[in-house]
């Protein structure tokens, strides 16, 4: 019986951890491209120019989806 309890404890535990971890859905994994594209801007991935470009585009995708 008491191995229940610490395999139910333990459970809760990891539950919490996984679909709570840095505030994301449990639903959704994917990640914000606008964001994807900021940090790579941000780490010098890419230029301002492309940057830029990349950001309309994503920008008008995401507006002819409303």
């Amino acid at each position: 019986m008491m191995f229940f309890w610490i395999f139910l404890f333990l459970l809760v535990v990891w539950a919490v951890w996984r679909f709570g971890a840095g505030g994301r859905s449990f639903l959704s994994k994917e990640e914000d491209p606008l964001e994807v594209l900021r940090r790579r801007y941000a780490r010098g991935e890419i230029s301002t120019e492309e940057y830029e470009e990349r950001k309309a585009v994503l920008e008008r995708d995401l507006d002819s989806m409303i």
